[in-house]
């Protein structure tokens, strides 16, 4: 793992860990669907340092993101842009014109990272992956992801794909510490990568990371994306105000010790903030 900045200091865009050219702390950008204030939040935290930027078909706004991209002075080339191809869409066909919807939608002329948003509706592991990877050939995305795979999911998606997937996404935070899908996710070579990994605000006021911020001075969401950082995942929290993404962009510069670590590690609930019908764990 990489050394982050300790104290008071800032960190910069050089300072955030990556995951195989990937940034370890990214903005996530669901339910950011205002016309001012999603392109504000992204260009916001691009000047900040953020390098790494998620949205998705399904979030209705890869039009604003990529006007905050557009806003921001930073070059397109210096940012990892990642968004994620809804299920109804996973189809051969239709993937391939999602896609292409996706880079105009966001003015860009390709992606660096294309996920499958579920396995569920028209998914079907060799149609949805000849489509990605006839998109990877096509320069429209430069790797290929999945997103709420169980570890089966992970095994057979692999074997459809004959480009290597590179990352996956999934709920992971204190409170559903997804052990044995992050270990599936790392044997496969594959990075994990967390949503709601502030476990939709349940964090705050949680009596130990509670305690643990306060020994440091910091907010709860400091110190879940700092654990999350020691546990090899990459997180994407949500924020649209400045206040926000600078707190967590400041996690970078918290270090948690080795009991810090053990007294999150006990906190599994099993608890799950998003939980779709169509979730492959309730199939």
């Amino acid at each position: 793992m990489s050394e982050t900045p300790t104290g008071d200091e800032i960190a910069t865009a050089e300072d955030c860990p990556r995951a195989s050219g990937m940034p370890m702390l990214g903005m996530g950008t669901w339910e950011l669907t205002d016309e001012q204030t999603c392109p504000e939040a992204v260009a916001t935290a691009l000047e900040m340092g953020y390098r790494h930027v998620d949205t998705a078909q399904a979030y209705g706004n890869e039009h604003l993101v990529g006007d905050g991209i557009a806003r921001s002075d930073v070059d397109r080339e210096d940012i990892f842009l990642a968004t994620k191809i809804w299920n109804s869409d996973l189809g051969y066909d239709d993937a391939i014109d999602a896609a292409y919807d996706a880079v105009d939608n966001l003015g860009v002329d390709s992606v660096d990272l294309l996920y499958v948003h579920w396995p569920a509706e028209a998914y079907d592991p060799a149609e949805t992956f000849r489509a990605f990877d006839e998109l990877v050939e096509e320069g429209v995305t430069e790797r290929i992801g999945i997103s709420n795979f169980e570890p089966e999911q992970i095994e057979e998606a692999q074997a459809a794909a004959d480009h290597d997937i590179f990352a996956h996404q999934f709920e992971c935070h204190p409170l559903l510490q997804q052990e044995v899908v992050r270990e599936a996710t790392v044997e496969h070579g594959i990075e994990p990568v967390a949503y709601s990994p502030l476990a939709r605000g349940e964090v705050f006021g949680h009596e130990v990371i509670s305690d643990i911020a306060g020994s440091h001075n910091v907010s709860e969401a400091q110190v879940s994306l700092a654990w999350l950082r020691e546990q090899g995942v990459t997180a994407i929290p949500k924020a649209s105000s400045e206040a926000h993404l600078h707190d967590n962009w400041a996690s970078l510069s918290l270090q948690l010790n080795e009991g810090e670590l053990e007294a999150i590690d006990e906190l599994e609930e099993g608890r799950r903030m998003v939980d779709p019908d169509f979730g492959p764990w309730n199939r």
